[in-house]
Formats: C-alpha cells, sequence, structure tokens
C-alpha cells in the first residue's frame, strides 16, 4: 500500500510543478520520462548495485576517517568539549556532545578539502562529467549544466560565482533550474555534518545522502522546465566550454581560502541556528496561551504536523507515522534541514520506522527552506545586480521547485525499497 502511496504522490508533484508554471500547455512527455527514467535507473543502480555499496561503504569510511582527524583538531583546541577525555564520569551516553565544538567544525575541515579539490582539479573534472551528461539527456545549455551539476558539489552560491561571466545572458528558464538545482541538493561542505548526525539512527547515511542529492539533480530539471520550458524566444548562452572556476593561486592558497569559506558558513550555520530555534520557542511561548486543543498546548510543531501529514503520506509513510513526519518535513522548509535532522536524531525510539527514516531522510536532503532561499538571492544579486527584475519572482518559484524535487526523490526511493 505504501508503494501505491508514493506513486500517487509522484504524480500529484509533477502535477503541482505544472500547475505552478507560467505556461500550462501540454508538457514534454520526453521531459518527464527520461527525468523519471534517470531517477529510477540511478536509484536503483546505487542502492541495489554490488559496486556502488563498496563505493558507498568506501564513502563511510571516509567519513568516519574525516570525523575522527576533525575530533583530533577539536580535542587540541576546546579540549574535553571538542570530544578529549572527559575529566569527568559521563550521566548518560551523548552528555557530553556539544554540537558547536563536536560536528560543526566539520564544516571547516570539509570546505578546506573541497578548495583544495577544486585547486587540483578533481572536483571540476566530476563537475564537468555530469554536466556532460546533463547537456545529452536533456539538451541543456552548457553554462546551466555546469551550474547544476556544481550545485551537488560546491553549493547553491558557489555555483553562482562559477556562472558569473554568463549569468547575464541566461534564460529565466536557466536561471530558474539552476536556482532550484541549489536548494534540491546539499553541498559538499555539509554533507559531512549531516551524514555524522544521521549515522545513529540511519543505516547507511552516507550513502543514502549521496543518493538523494544525485537523483535529486534529474528531479529539479523536470520541475524547473515544467514550471518555465526552455523556449527559442528567449536568449540562451551556448556555452561551448563551463566557466573557469579556479581562481586559488597554489595548494596552500587553496587550502587558506577553503578556511576561510568555511568559517564564514559555519558562522551563518551557528548563527541560524540560533535565531530560528529561538524564534520557534518564541511562537510556541505566544501560542501557549492559546487554550489546549485536543488535550495538548498548540504549537508550531503541531501545527506543521497538521499540514504536512498528507503530504508525508503522498510520500510513502504510514498514516500512523505521517503527523511526526510532516512536523520533520515542515521543520525542514520552515527552519532548515540541519534543524529537521537534529530532531529526528532525537526521536525517542519506535517514533518512525526504519523505512521512514530513510524516505524522511531523501525528502529534507536539500536546501529548500525560507532562510536559504534568502542567502541564494543575496549571492546571486550581487553576482547579477542586472538581472534584478529576474531574479526576485525566480526565488519562490525556485523555493517551491526545490521542495517538488526533494519530495520527489523521496517518492521514489519508496517506491524501491
Amino acid at each position: 500500500m505504501e508503494k501505491v502511496q508514493a506513486v500517487l504522490g509522484l504524480v500529484a508533484l509533477l502535477a503541482i510543478a505544472w500547475a505552478a508554471g507560467e505556461r500550462r500547455g501540454m508538457p514534454s512527455w520526453r521531459l518527464i520520462g527520461v527525468g523519471l527514467a534517470l531517477q529510477f535507473i540511478l536509484a536503483f543502480l546505487l542502492l541495489e548495485s554490488a559496486a556502488a555499496r563498496s563505493v558507498l561503504a568506501a564513502l563511510n569510511d571516509a567519513v568516519l576517517a574525516l570525523d575522527r582527524a576533525t575530533t583530533a583538531g577539536t580535542s587540541l583546541v576546546f579540549g574535553f568539549l571538542g570530544g578529549g577525555p572527559l575529566p569527568f564520569e559521563e550521566p548518560y551516553p551523548g552528555a557530553s556532545f556539544i554540537l558547536a565544538f563536536r560536528a560543526l567544525p566539520l564544516v571547516l575541515v570539509t570546505a578546506a578539502l573541497s578548495a583544495v579539490l577544486w585547486h587540483w582539479g578533481i572536483l571540476g573534472r566530476v563537475i564537468g562529467g555530469l554536466a556532460w551528461a546533463l547537456k545529452r539527456l536533456f539538451g541543456l545549455d552548457g553554462a546551466a549544466a555546469f551550474g547544476t551539476a556544481a550545485n551537488v558539489f560546491v553549493g547553491m552560491v558557489e555555483a553562482g560565482v562559477l556562472l558569473k561571466p554568463k549569468l547575464s545572458g541566461m534564460s529565466r528558464a536557466d536561471l530558474l533550474l539552476v536556482m532550484t538545482a541549489g536548494l534540491a541538493t546539499i553541498a559538499g561542505t555539509v554533507w559531512v555534518l549531516y551524514a555524522t548526525i544521521l549515522g545513529p539512527v540511519v543505516d547507511g547515511a552516507v550513502g543514502h545522502l549521496t543518493v538523494a542529492s544525485i537523483i535529486s539533480v534529474p528531479a529539479a530539471v523536470v520541475v524547473a522546465r515544467l514550471m518555465i520550458p526552455a523556449s527559442e524566444a528567449t536568449p540562451i548562452v551556448q556555452a561551448s566550454e563551463e566557466p573557469d572556476g579556479s581562481g586559488y593561486a597554489g595548494t596552500m592558497d587553496a587550502l587558506v581560502g577553503g578556511i576561510g569559506d568555511g568559517l564564514r558558513l559555519l558562522m551563518n550555520i551557528t548563527a541560524t541556528l540560533i535565531v530560528f530555534v529561538a524564534l520557534v520557542a518564541l511562537v510556541n511561548e505566544i501560542l501557549g496561551a492559546i487554550p489546549a486543543i485536543g488535550g495538548a498546548p498548540l504549537s508550531v510543531e503541531r501545527v506543521l504536523g497538521w499540514c504536512m501529514a498528507p503530504v508525508a503520506w503522498l510520500l510513502g509513510i504510514p498514516w500512523a507515522e505521517a503527523g511526526t513526519a510532516g512536523v520533520l518535513l515542515g521543520i525542514k522548509i520552515v527552519l532548515n534541514e540541519l534543524v529537521a535532522y537534529l530532531r529526528m536524531s532525537g526521536l525517542p525510539e519506535g517514533a518512525l520506522s526504519e523505512r521512514s527514516s530513510i524516505i524522511l531522510t531523501y525528502a529534507m536532503c536539500g536546501f529548500a527552506n525560507i532562510g536559504s532561499v534568502g542567502i541564494m538571492l543575496a549571492g546571486f544579486l550581487a553576482l547579477a545586480p542586472e538581472r534584478r527584475a529576474d531574479l526576485i519572482p525566480l526565488a519562490t518559484r525556485a523555493l517551491l521547485g526545490g521542495v517538488l524535487a526533494t519530495f520527489m526523490t523521496a517518492a521514489v526511493v519508496a517506491i524501491l525499497i
């Protein structure tokens, strides 16, 4: 029954994308067919292939090694707060874990490594390979394909930086595509952090997050093109070569630059967590003054659960768990995916089945939230101020597109598992 729910959900998500489009003519069935087929094939191969499982297991080992290496650094700087030996007996397992000193510093190390890999050309070749595949499968313009692929590895604003020479001439359809892909995926700088948080509650979290970001790309292409189809009437930049984003003088320059980028991201994540969680707590204080409904006080979490429970059901989650899942989906959109993953990792045992936890891991694997839209818009406006009239209206549409794309990915996985 849950697989049938997911099929219905996939159809509903595509219908919403089409209904939210600018031109509601006959959709491109080839586009939808190629996008869905690519999602199912990639998901099946990455989840079921023995070779893929070996690669994902190796990635998991790499993440664990990166976590241990980061702990070595945080232990030196922060002592027992950063994972060093405790000077007291831990009252219960996990009591000594402090997010700011143990998990968030992973962003610094990952950002530095990403910058070095980019300077060495390794990351650029991987992005270029994915961009080539997108051009061949979907007929995308070179710049749009490269920007869409870059989102999977370097993040939404950084992808815009790589496209800076092309942004002024890109069509609105291609701008929406790059923005939607940025919100439907997660950057490599936070991939390790999320995997570390989900590791205790989702078996193979590293692999699931990797698969989620990859198969959300064709979903983003389908959703964005349903909203604003590519048209010969709009100016499209034909790029024979992908933008060159390398700007480091050497490996050490890349390392230092990556640390600086990671520090800014770390501070942004920390500030966002503090402020957004505080705002939710403040709203809950206000809602607490309203008489209890159903024997329990009203809260942001309960309202989100009511609103998103039907969506969770359409993603293949049993109705008995849809309320809990709906809360997490709502938190992901209103706050961000980090808060949602933290909340999911802290749920009592039995609140969600293993299958539902996996589906939610995919559904929440993306930057599609209100705060990220603001960050992305600010970045793109700084890079291409002359496109302000196009970028501002596209931002809201990109948020919807990012949400729909990640939900499509979750529905596809729900059908397969």
